[in-house]
């Protein structure tokens, strides 16, 4: 291969960058990196489930030693991914511009590096030094990676995050809802249940389970006076309970939408014909999106079918029979592009190779856009004519070149992993 005087050839990634990329980066479907996620989820659960056996006496008898070796190479697995991950960061350092052991003390002091150590360093020490109880305690603390695997978890520590402040505010009036009702009853009942209610401290036990709602019933005011609080304090305990949960609950959404915005928009903005659109004309199309959900097999498009609409991959992968070839298309994908453009035909059949979501613009809606807005015509008509005259066979169908590519390269970028 010749060299371009000038220009530098990209090196290949070596096996600490490749490493790096395996456990950081590479993590589509049907990636070596999602399938290393897969067997580690796995681990994690077939660990905290011997843990859970272990704990009962009789299986513990019988199974206990076949547990514990399960356990172990858990422990072992937990270990050399924790130090293939610190070894292989340092591959990041080029990069973010950053010196190797300044990477690696990110990593040790980082939430997800900290859950990482504390899923095998407990463990390794109870199951020497400490009695079985211990080792079954420190045995639960696996369960923590996955956040590291689960988006939905991290969305929640995300919201968790975002809402740190109203959440403290809300522990703040808990607090003193909690004492405020435990010196009333206090000074209510101290008289008259002086065991249940001789100090505050005292008090704030039945405060904190009255306002909890659980209702025990271990601590109950005698006097009708002490009811009367006892009511006020249910029924703001309600609030109390209602508030950060409310909180939670639509951060948690708005951290869902969030993501889920950021990955359309990143879709919306690989698509030549909208490459240089700003932010506002990609928000306008945005809204025109509708959601379509196949199942496994079925056939979205035909070959030969008129194309009017065109379609983003959010989950899932489909495969399309073109007449010389057959490609795939996984999560981030698009296809049909042509179709906003002019009436076509569609250029090959489209089958979910499994259930599949997607994203659906149809070209009905996205002429009534640009037709209500004079600047986005305007772009769109240039850079249509570019993209017709750079694919020859626009009228014959409504794939262009860059899709089939695209499909072409992640799997030649699969194969090489």
């Amino acid at each position: 291969m010749k060299t371009v005087p000038g220009r530098t050839t990209p090196r290949a990634p070596d096996f600490r960058g490749r490493l790096f990329q395996l456990l950081e980066h590479d993590h589509l479907p049907h990636s070596p990196g999602m399938r290393l996620v897969r067997v580690i989820v796995a681990i994690i659960v077939i660990d905290v489930l011997a843990m859970i056996l272990i704990s009962v006496p009789e299986i513990d008898a019988r199974f206990g030693h076949v547990l514990t070796l399960v356990d172990g190479a858990a422990l072992l697995i937990y270990t050399l991914e924790y130090l293939a991950r610190l070894w292989s960061v340092v591959a990041d350092a080029p990069r973010r511009g950053i010196s190797p052991t300044r990477l690696q003390l990110e990593y040790i002091f980082s939430s997800l590096g900290i859950i990482d150590l504390l899923a095998f360093v407990p463990s390794w020490i109870a199951m020497v030094f400490a009695d079985r109880a211990t080792m079954v305690l420190c045995g639960m603390l696996p369960f923590l990676k996955l956040v590291r695997y689960s988006p939905a978890m991290r969305s929640l520590l995300a919201a968790l995050q975002s809402e740190r402040r109203a959440l403290f505010g809300c522990l703040v009036i808990l607090t003193g809802a909690v004492l405020l009702f435990a010196s009333l009853l206090y000074a209510i009942e101290h008289d008259v249940q002086p065991d249940k209610f001789g100090n505050i401290p005292a008090a704030m036990w039945w405060a904190i389970v009255t306002l909890g709602t659980v209702g025990y019933g271990d601590v109950v005011p005698a006097t009708a006076l002490g009811r009367l609080v006892s009511v006020f304090a249910i029924v703001g305990g309600l609030v109390m309970i209602a508030l950060p949960v409310a909180i939670i609950a639509r951060a948690f959404a708005d951290e869902v939408h969030r993501r889920d915005f950021v990955v359309t928009w990143s879709m919306l903005a690989r698509v030549p014909l909208f490459s240089h659109l700003g932010a506002v004309e990609i928000a306008d199309i945005m809204r025109l999106l509708r959601a379509q959900t196949i199942e496994a097999d079925e056939i979205l498009v035909r070959r030969g079918e008129q194309a009017t609409s065109m379609y983003f991959i959010t989950a899932g992968e489909v495969e399309i029979e073109l007449p010389t070839q057959r490609v795939r298309l996984a999560e981030g994908a698009f296809f049909g592009e042509i179709a906003l453009l002019r009436r076509s035909n569609r250029s090959g059949t489209v089958t979910a190779t499994r259930k599949t979501r997607l994203l659906v613009l149809d070209a009905q809606d996205f002429h009534a856009l640009i037709a209500r807005v004079p600047a986005l015509a305007a772009h769109i008509e240039q850079t249509a004519e570019a993209r017709l005259a750079d694919t020859p066979d626009a009228q014959k169908g409504d794939i262009a070149a860059e899709e089939i590519a695209q499909a072409m390269q992640s799997n030649v970028d699969e194969s090489n992993l």
